[in-house]
C-alpha cells in the first residue's frame, strides 16, 4: 500500500484471546431479574440508589440498523499492476521459474486491496488515489458479491481522492453525503471497509479531532477518529449516525492505536465534480511561501495573538507580487474567511479556480490592508537547491552576534551574512542552522555582519529578535527570544 498507510498486524500464537469478566457480587435479586433502585434509610424513607439517576443521553446508537442500511453502498476494491524485474539466468533448468518475456524481464502481478463508496446511481465510486495508483486493472465487489471491472475516471494525489466508474452496473444504491463542517468532536462515527481483505467490516468510534495536519500534503485537513481503521480500509466511508458519509478513511498512525484519519466529505464534494468532468483538479495559487506565526513571532510583529500566515517570500512575477504583497505581510483572511493557522491558507486559496480574484486581508506594520489577487494556475515548486556551505576564499573571521542570540556569523563574498555556528542550548538552537543566510533584522535589510550587530543592539528590551533568513533556497522569518 501507499507509504501513507502503515500496517501493524500481530498474532498471539495464532489464537484469539477471549477475556471474560467474572461477577463476584451476590445475586440477591437474581430471581426477579430487577436491579434495585431504592433502599430504606434508618427512618424508613426511600433513598434512591446512586446508580438509578437518569442517563445523560436517552437511548443508545443503533449501529446494527445503521450497518444494514449502509452496507449496499460500500464496495471492496482489488487492484493489480504488473511489476517488471530483470530475469536472473540460472545454471540449471528450473522449468517455469525465472521464465520471462522476450526482453529477459520477469513480469509479476501485484495485488492491493482497498475500499470505496458508491456516490450515485450511475456507479461512480469514491476511493483514495493511492488505492488505484499505477493500477493496470481495477475490480469492484459489491455487498451482494457481484464483481465488476472499474475504470479510473480521475485522481487527485494532492488530496488523495480518486473517482471510479463501475462498468456494466445500473441502478445501484448510493450513499448520502453529509457535512464535515457540521461534524462535532465527540460525535459518534462508523467506519465500514475491507481491512486485511475482511470485507464489509464495521467499526465504531468518535470524532477525536478535526482539522488535523499530518504532513501528508499542502491541503491537510483531516478528521481524526478512534474508529478502528486498518490497511484495506483506505478509501472506505466514515458515516455519522444518520447514515451520511462525513469522511473518506485514508491513513493511520503506526505509532499508536485508535488514531486514524479521514478526508472531510466537504473536500470530497469540492474535488469530485472536477474529477468526473476532466479527470484532474484545477487550483488557483497566489505565489507566496508562508510559515506559521507562533507566540514569539506574534510579539515581534506586534500582533495581539498568534494568527494568520506569515509571508516569507513572494515569488517574482506571481499574482501576489503583481497585487502588491510583500515579504513580512501576515495574511489573516481570504474573502472575509479568517485564516487562524498558516496551513488553512493553501487549502482556502486552492478552492478557487485559476483566474478567480480573491480579496486578501493583510496585516502590514500593524495596519490592516486589503489586496485583490487574480489567481494563477497551480504549478509544482522547483526543486530545492543545496544548502549554503559558506566556503569562500574571501570569508571574514566569524563574529559573535550580540545580545545573547547564540550564533556566530561571517561575511561571505557574494552571499552576505552567513551563520557559521549555533551555540547548543541557546535561544537560536533549533530555529537557526549553520549555513542560514541572514537577510533582515527587525524588518531592516542587512548585508554585513556589522549591520546585523547594529540592528540587534537596537532591539527594544523584552522584544524578540525578528530575523529573515534564507535556507535551502527558501526564505522564512524566525523570532528569537532574548536570553537573560
Amino acid at each position: 500500500m501507499n507509504h501513507r498507510i502503515t500496517s501493524l498486524f500481530a498474532a498471539a500464537g495464532g489464537a484469539f484471546v477471549i477475556a471474560s469478566l467474572a461477577a463476584g457480587c451476590q445475586h440477591n435479586h437474581a430471581d426477579s431479574g430487577l436491579v434495585p433502585v431504592a433502599h430504606a434509610d434508618g427512618n424508613g424513607s426511600a433513598v434512591a440508589a446512586p446508580f438509578a439517576s437518569p442517563p445523560l443521553l436517552q437511548g443508545t446508537p443503533d449501529v446494527a440498523a445503521l450497518a444494514a442500511r449502509v452496507k449496499p453502498v460500500v464496495v471492496n476494491i482489488t487492484t493489480t499492476h504488473n511489476v517488471r524485474s530483470h530475469r536472473v539466468e540460472l545454471p540449471f533448468d528450473f522449468g517455469p521459474f525465472g521464465r520471462g518475456g522476450d526482453d529477459g524481464d520477469v513480469v509479476r502481478k501485484q495485488t492491493a486491496l482497498g475500499s470505496g463508496v458508491i456516490i450515485d446511481a450511475a456507479g461512480h465510486v469514491v476511493t483514495n488515489a493511492h488505492v488505484v495508483d499505477d493500477a493496470d486493472t481495477v475490480k469492484v465487489r459489491l455487498a451482494d458479491d457481484r464483481e465488476f471491472s472499474a475504470k479510473v475516471k480521475g485522481r487527485d494525489p494532492r488530496t488523495d481522492i480518486a473517482v471510479l466508474a463501475i462498468e456494466g452496473a445500473k441502478d445501484l444504491p448510493f450513499a448520502s453525503l453529509g457535512s464535515s463542517e457540521q461534524l462535532q468532536v465527540g460525535q459518534y462515527v462508523v467506519a465500514v471497509g475491507n481491512p486485511f481483505g475482511l470485507g464489509h467490516t464495521v467499526t465504531m468510534g468518535i470524532v477525536s479531532a478535526k482539522g488535523r495536519a499530518i504532513g501528508a500534503g499542502p491541503y491537510d485537513d483531516f478528521i481524526q477518529t478512534d474508529a478502528s481503521i486498518n490497511p484495506g480500509n483506505s478509501g472506505g466511508p466514515l458515516f455519522d449516525l444518520r447514515g451520511q458519509v462525513v469522511g473518506i478513511n485514508t491513513a493511520i498512525n503506526p505509532q499508536g492505536r485508535g488514531i486514524g484519519f479521514a478526508i472531510p466529505v466537504d473536500e470530497v464534494k469540492d474535488v469530485v465534480p472536477q474529477l468526473l468532468a476532466t479527470g484532474h483538479v484545477a487550483r488557483g495559487r497566489i505565489g507566496v511561501a508562508i510559515q506559521p506565526v507562533d507566540a514569539a513571532m506574534a510579539r515581534a510583529l506586534g500582533l495581539d495573538r498568534p494568527k494568520g500566515a506569515l509571508v516569507g517570500e513572494v515569488e517574482p512575477g506571481s499574482p501576489a507580487e503583481r497585487a502588491g504583497l510583500k515579504s513580512g505581510d501576515v495574511i489573516t483572511a481570504v474573502d472575509g474567511a479568517e485564516i487562524q493557522r498558516s496551513e488553512e491558507l493553501p487549502r482556502t486559496v486552492a478552492r478557487h479556480a485559476p483566474g478567480t480574484t480573491v480579496k486578501l486581508t493583510v496585516l502590514r506594520d500593524k495596519a490592516a490592508k486589503q489586496f485583490d489577487v487574480a489567481l494563477a494556475p497551480l504549478k509544482e515548486r522547483p526543486e530545492k537547491q543545496a544548502s549554503l556551505d559558506g566556503d569562500d576564499a574571501n570569508e571574514a573571521s566569524p563574529a559573535a552576534a550580540p545580545g545573547a542570540l547564540g550564533v556566530r556569523i561571517a561575511d561571505i563574498a557574494g552571499q552576505g551574512v552567513i551563520i557559521r555556528s549555533v551555540v547548543p542550548g541557546s535561544s537560536a538552537d533549533g530555529s537557526l542552522r549553520p549555513g542560514d543566510r541572514i537577510l533582515e533584522v527587525n524588518r531592516h535589510p542587512v548585508s554585513t555582519s556589522t549591520e546585523v550587530q547594529s540592528r540587534l543592539k537596537e532591539t527594544p528590551a523584552g522584544q524578540p529578535y525578528l530575523l529573515k533568513v534564507k535556507r535551502d533556497d527558501v526564505t522564512r522569518f524566525v523570532a528569537i527570544d532574548r536570553e537573560s
